[in-house]
């Protein structure tokens, strides 16, 4: 018989093995507890401990975690992969990001990063397209692919929506966007945006010559979302959009197997994940939901702007080198910037940033003095500059739409 108690699950000699996974948690012990004691008691409680000493026997199989690094606030804990549904990550996060999350024994708890080992990571599909999305579907080539959320962003009725995806469209823009809260809506139905959208999108085909494409909300239940995706299709779109962190994991999953019978894109929208990774000591890491989106399937996500933007943002440049590392052979993820940008924050962003992502703009376009066309003009006449490697200040005294915004809004944007 042997008993088990959280000592058990310390030992700072172990080293772990290359299939096991690793995670990085900042932690701050409760009142009365040590680094070593707390970390004991995560990986006791994300692996197979409890609260009370055990004695097993014979038949039982250890799948314990160990905490094997503890630091000055920080620790890092060696999962076996026999813990592991593969394939699963609902499963994977219910250990990883589960209980431990509530625990009295932490104050605070975040999960920091995680190293995925090849077996398991590759029991994920991975994105479908990643990157490729700008070859394959449009013709952005090397530069940042342009898209833009109608604005005001719910409220408007189907025709206007598409009017104002014709406006962007044939003004330089790659992708009109549906916003996160907009799916169907009696002021905006499902069925008729998105084929009168796609209407107007083979319009702006035929007269720009350029390749044109619309990421649709498709968020709602598994079978709904099914059925979405299959109606997109039916209209030639290339792209689904999914809230991924309101429908859950399992979820996109799901979509991620349907899509790839249709040959359909997955656009990632990251709303509420503020949720679990705004606080610094608490949650889980935005690098660490990019993974899991990536590991899941998606083709781009939202991962924001450098605070160049309206929104707090964690190391963007860093979840964006990491999305597009190789990681045991599996296709990449294009980052999506939004939130706030405009014209006069083009530079700055793409030096932060680099030209391999998706820029989206909302008021940056729409608000623009002129209406939406200019301000699609203006956003990609700034683009364009600086891919042409010219400041976009002077391309603005050459660029009529380009100047009207940039003596708006300057460079920077209004919180």
């Amino acid at each position: 018989m042997t008993g088990i108690a959280y000592a058990d699950f310390v030992d700072t000699d172990y080293q772990p093995a290359p299939e096991e996974l690793v995670c990085d948690f900042a932690i701050e012990p409760a009142s009365g507890l040590s680094m070593e004691d707390a970390a004991g008691r995560v990986a006791s409680e994300s692996s197979n401990g409890t609260w009370a000493a055990l004695a097993v026997g014979e038949d039982f199989t250890d799948v314990g975690a160990t905490a094997f690094e503890i630091g000055d606030g920080t620790i890092r804990v060696a999962y076996p992969e026999t813990l592991f549904e593969f394939g699963n990550m609902p499963q994977v996060l219910s250990c990883v990001a589960g209980n431990i999350m509530g625990m009295k024994a932490v104050d605070s708890i975040r999960l920091q990063d995680c190293s995925w080992p090849a077996d398991l990571a590759t029991s994920f599909p991975g994105p479908q397209f990643g990157s490729a999305v700008k070859e394959t579907f449009l013709d952005a080539g090397d530069r940042p692919a342009l898209a833009t959320v109608p604005k005001p962003k719910v409220g408007l009725s189907t025709k206007r929506h598409a009017e104002i995806g014709y406006e962007a469209w044939t003004g330089g823009i790659d992708l009109l966007k549906d916003d996160e809260n907009l799916t169907d809506q009696s002021f905006n139905s499902f069925a008729d945006r998105v084929t009168e959208s796609f209407e107007m999108r083979d319009r702006a085909q035929d007269e720009t010559g350029d390749r044109k494409d619309y990421l649709v909300n498709i968020t709602a239940d598994v079978e709904t979302m099914k059925e979405r995706a299959d109606f997109v299709a039916d209209q030639g779109g290339n792209f689904v959009m999914v809230d991924v962190i309101t429908t859950g994991w399992g979820a996109v999953q799901s979509v991620r197997e349907h899509t790839e019978k249709r040959g359909l894109a997955i656009h990632a929208h990251r709303a509420m994940h503020a949720a679990f990774d705004r606080l610094s000591h608490h949650g889980v890491s935005m690098r660490v939901l990019a993974q899991i989106a990536r590991l899941t399937g998606v083709d781009h996500i939202h991962t924001g702007t450098a605070n160049l933007g309206k929104l707090e943002n964690e190391d963007t440049a860093g979840i964006n080198e990491w999305l597009q590392s190789d990681l045991h052979g599996m296709n990449d993820v294009l980052p999506v910037a939004s939130g706030g940008l405009h014209p006069g924050t083009v530079e700055p962003l793409l030096d932060a940033l680099g030209t391999d992502l998706i820029v989206q703009a909302g008021g940056g376009i729409h608000g623009h003095p002129d209406g939406t066309h200019a301000g699609a003009k203006a956003l990609r006449q700034a683009v364009d500059a600086y891919m042409a490697g010219e400041s976009v200040t002077d391309a603005g005294e050459s660029h009529e739409e380009l100047g009207r915004a940039l003596d708006e809004w300057g460079a920077e944007t209004p919180i």
